[in-house]
């Protein structure tokens, strides 16, 4: 048997080189886009590494069938994979037929569903998440991730390449080594399958957007030891907004082989490109020289029409997994991303006069970035026999490496300009031609060292604890400013469950991380890292045979020195942070799954309070209140027919800037959609959304300054399935 199998990998790697051919010149999965401009922020932040997900293939439905928005497992917190219920953190799934029934094609929208998250759209083409009242970090590609040049996620990243998103609330120091302890955003890639499975879909929105999706995978050999899966996505259109439109082009291609019983090397090449133009950097000014709201229409906007943001995302990686025997498993992963940036951009500084509406200044720049990740991630797992018990183990080594390159022109600067010019979008485009006025060249390297263990204490109560020691450095400079640390931290983890019944399990768990920065303060000093830890208890049920998971939570987040940004400093070029100490404590409910044939249900409800030390309310842009809500429903006496609503709701937020208080009221904003089936192949579906033409700011995180929500719009689709 032995040499037999050793006999047939010369031909099966010959089926991956030709498989290799057909896929490698496609490439395109998008994740957040790191590199680039950042005006208001030419600084830094940090991210991650965790956990290989299995994949779940979903590519067509017939009428009737059964569309599950639960998930049955994790290995996200812990590596182990886990039911949802024996994971002692909380957990939010989005698999792909809750994406595909409400065309979630972007990470904005898709996270935009999820419970506790926050959407930051501060910039058309950038967006910050928080959960539990900080900035999201980590976000990983199956698991395994480096923290990028930014913290922000610069242009549209969209959804085609992934099977389902996971969100881990809380401290994930155990396998993202370093980040916030708000949550990990793990986004699990399309997996091939033995069976010929496709899909293609062609839609049609307001504001003349069109796109294309295919997605096709399958055996490639007769055996099926070789396989492959190709997906594809182009969109093209404007927007609501004046003078902007986006263009963005998305191809991935993953090839798999059983090299020997046991043995499986996946190979995989991805590309986005995303073009938009009439790109606001910055955005409007929220009041005038006298305080008072500016209240603009919804559709304004600062970008002239020469401005834009061209970003790259591209990967390759190799993933080898081996079974060792008795249970144990080894597997390797080597990546290597790149990320790119261009950009022409429009900065708008100041107040207008509150009676000549004078007083603005411009502040253009050119902007061109890199960035290039190599990441190696080594893991061994399997069970171990302890006091007559069967327990389980993980131990993992992770190292990379992230080399960062930026340039920025600066042109025409501190021009006076009308708020009536600002919106026309009428300043000229510079000539650029001053030469290079800002720059960046660092590099950063971490590598860490993990392991967690699951002991079965009786076959109710259930122990996980481990720890991860990490070594994170950095050399170069930011503009003009050494972008130098060095620091080592051993990160802790517990966690506990015990099953009340057959169907409820109490947990507990306690989670810690540390954040190196990047962010520079006023006097030009990096500031010094984060410590961030997270504590929960919760319950957790699982019901209808695993089809409906529920959970409910009380956390409490800690987390110091968390860089927060100051008003943009014209004369300095950037912007320029505080680190603030604050502590966010509440409780969480959050539910999935299928509580009857034919009803699909996800969602949950926030609430929380972040303090400082003092016991003051701070960081109050971040929404305390929120409830996510994402339902569908197949009609028993129309069963081809499918309607579903999905309601994100928050409280209201304010920001405050020396005397002046803005406020977004609470509101909630509403989609509908409306699917129906003509045969078992093809179906067209119907969405409206923002359906009560809510008008709202985007976001207040940063100063003085925010942009409008997109109104009522519509979307049609028509989808094929194979």
């Amino acid at each position: 048997m032995r040499s037999t199998a050793r006999r047939a990998i010369p031909s099966r790697l010959h089926s991956i080189a030709c498989a290799c051919v057909c896929l490698g010149a496609a490439g395109g999965t998008a994740q957040a886009q790191q590199g680039g401009a950042a005006p208001p922020d030419a600084a830094a932040s940090a991210s991650e590494p965790a956990a290989r997900l299995p994949a779940i293939t979903v590519t067509g439905r017939r009428a009737g069938e059964a569309e599950a928005y639960g998930a049955g497992a994790s290995s996200t917190a812990t590596r182990l994979e886990l039911k949802l219920r024996e994971t002692p953190q909380s957990i939010s799934v989005v698999p792909r037929a809750l994406i595909d029934d409400f065309v979630l094609n972007d990470v904005n929208d898709l996270l935009a569903s999820v419970t506790g998250v926050s959407v930051e759209r501060v910039e058309p083409d950038r967006t910050y998440f928080s959960v539990r009242g900080f900035e999201v970090s980590n976000f990983q590609i199956d698991g395994v991730g480096l923290p990028f040049a930014t913290g922000d996620q610069i242009g549209n990243l969209d959804t085609a390449p992934y099977e389902r998103v996971e969100v881990l609330r809380g401290a994930n120091g155990l396998l993202s080594s370093t980040g916030n302890p708000s949550a990990t955003v793990n986004f699990v890639r399309k997996r091939p399958s033995r069976e010929l499975k496709a899909s293609a879909a062609l839609g049609f929105g307001s504001w003349g957007r069109r796109r294309v999706d295919a997605d096709v995978g399958g055996a490639l050999d007769a055996g099926g030891s070789v396989r492959g899966r190709l997906s594809a996505a182009a969109q093209d259109g404007d927007s609501y907004l004046d003078r902007y439109a986006l263009s963005k082009r998305l191809v991935a291609g993953i090839v798999e082989v059983d090299l020997a019983p046991g043995s499986m090397l996946a190979l995989g090449h991805a590309r986005q490109h995303n073009r938009p133009t009439g790109v606001m950097w910055g955005t409007l000014p929220l009041y005038d020289s006298s305080g008072a709201p500016t209240r603009y229409p919804t559709e304004a906007s600062s970008a002239p029409p020469w401005s834009f943001w061209n970003s790259d995302d591209t990967q390759t990686f190799a993933e080898l997994s081996q079974r060792l025997g008795a249970g144990w498993e080894a597997k390797a992963v080597l990546t290597h991303r790149e990320l790119k940036s261009d950009a022409e951009l429009f900065f708008v500084t100041g107040q207008p006069d509150a009676l000549t509406r004078d007083g603005l200044a411009s502040f253009p720049s050119k902007y061109g970035s890199k960035e290039t990740q190599k990441i190696v991630d080594l893991q061994l797992a399997g069970p171990f026999t302890l006091a007559g018990r069967r327990h389980r183990l993980v131990l993992g080594v992770n190292a990379g490496r992230s080399d960062n390159a930026l340039r920025s022109s600066n042109d025409d600067g501190g021009l006076p300009l009308s708020e009536a010019e600002m919106l026309a979008g009428s300043f000229p485009r510079p000539a650029f031609d001053q030469g290079v006025t800002g720059q960046a060249d660092f590099s950063n390297r971490r590598s860490s060292l993990y392991g967690v263990a699951r002991f079965e204490l009786a076959d109710a109560l259930h122990l996980m604890t481990g720890a991860n020691l990490t070594r994170a450095t950095s050399r170069g400079t930011s503009y003009g400013v050494a972008h130098d640390y060095a620091e080592t931290k051993l990160t802790p983890y517990a966690g506990v469950t015990w099953d009340l019944d057959a169907h409820h399990t109490l947990y507990g768990s306690y989670g810690a991380i540390f954040n190196p920065q990047t962010q520079i303060d006023a006097a030009g000093n990096v500031l010094a890292p984060i410590e961030g830890s997270n504590a929960e208890l919760g319950v957790k049920g699982e019901w209808m045979d695993g089809r409906l998971n529920g959970s409910f939570a009380l956390f409490r987040v800690r987390q110091d020195n968390t860089a927060e940004a100051l008003p943009f400093d014209a004369a300095l070029g950037r912007t320029a942070y505080r680190g603030i100490d604050a502590t966010a404590t509440g409780f969480e409910l959050d539910v999935a799954g299928t509580p009857a044939p034919g009803w699909q249900l996800g969602g949950g409800y926030t609430q929380m309070r972040i303090e400082d030390p003092d016991g003051a309310a701070t960081r109050t842009y971040v929404p305390r209140r929120t409830l996510r809500l994402t339902t569908s429903l197949r009609l028993p006496f129309v069963e081809a027919l499918k309607l579903g609503a999905s309601l994100r709701w928050q409280s209201r937020i304010e920001r405050r800037d020396g005397a002046v208080v803005t406020r977004q009221g609470a509101y909630g904003l509403l989609d509908l959609v409306a699917t129906y089936d003509f045969s078992r192949r093809w179906s067209l579906s119907a969405k409206i959304e923002n359906a009560t033409d809510k008008r709202h700011l985007n976001s207040l995180m940063w100063p003085d300054q925010a942009f409008y929500g997109a109104p009522r719009s519509g979307w049609l689709s028509l989808r094929w399935t194979y």
